[in-house]
């Protein structure tokens, strides 16, 4: 199956990273948080991706097209250009790099990579988000579900830390606990071809009509993940996920 990742949005929460590159390649550990997408699902033996790219398209095709010498020990013979590489090979990747248009919005996106896609049920998910998601359970779910789509539901991060409290006395802190209750859209779909018939035109935000319409046709379903999840939406995401990965405790590093 293939994996469509989005990453054409302008990133407008998080300006003062966005200026000169796009969301997915701002860099958590010195890699894009892309490429931590990337390697989720490639643990999960899901390894050919289309990267539907709008808002500083070219960040993303050069970072790529310089991947395999940047991440390597390389010789070169500057007499005619022949390079010779040393070390272990890089990702064993199929990256289509699709540019989507500027302005399109997410289901806008996801249409134009038809013809990329075949008639196969592929992968779906934002390119700025993480977590241990069991993605061959994801799938193994949607193929038992029979539905045109599935969604990772997850719970939200709180925002502030929570107070356990008992009759006016704190018996715990947690620093940002997941919330108990309410699921939201966590990206990591499952989705059948035929998803895209519901979805008209550019303008068009895949959350909005498409969900909405396949949830009122018994057509989407939800895999509920309990685990670990995080945007990164703001600076403040972003220093967080930096920690984990530099504390060694980055959950959603699922591959070795």
């Amino acid at each position: 199956m293939k994996v469509v990742i989005l990453a054409g949005g302008l990133g407008t929460r998080l300006q003062e990273e966005t200026v000169a590159r796009p969301k997915p390649m701002v860099e958590i550990g010195g890699r894009p948080i892309l490429w931590h997408i990337m390697h989720i699902y490639a643990a999960h033996g899901f390894r050919e991706f289309v990267v539907a790219l709008g808002y500083k398209a070219e960040v993303v095709r050069s970072y790529f097209l310089h991947y395999h010498h940047l991440g390597r020990d390389f010789s070169i013979n500057l007499a005619d250009g022949a390079t010779t590489m040393h070390g272990r090979p890089t990702e064993d990747w199929l990256v289509h790099l699709v540019y989507t248009g500027m302005e399109t919005q997410t289901g806008g996106r996801i249409r134009r990579l038809r013809e990329w896609l075949g008639n196969e049920p592929f992968l779906m998910t934002y390119g700025d988000g993480v977590a241990d998601v069991d993605v061959g359970a994801l799938v193994r779910f949607h193929h038992q579900h029979g539905k045109l789509a599935t969604v990772t539901a997850v719970r939200p991060p709180a925002r502030f830390g929570g107070l356990a409290l008992n009759d006016g006395r704190v018996e715990r802190f947690e620093e940002k606990p997941q919330i108990g209750e309410g699921w939201i859209n966590g990206g990591f779909f499952v989705l059948q071809p035929q998803v895209l018939d519901y979805i008209s035109g550019d303008d068009v935000l895949w959350e909005r009509g498409p969900l909405e319409t396949l949830a009122a046709m018994d057509q989407l379903q939800a895999y509920r993940h309990e685990g670990f999840w995080q945007p990164m939406d703001t600076v403040r995401d972003r220093s967080l996920l930096e920690s984990m990965w530099q504390s060694g405790n980055a959950p959603w590093k699922v591959w070795a």
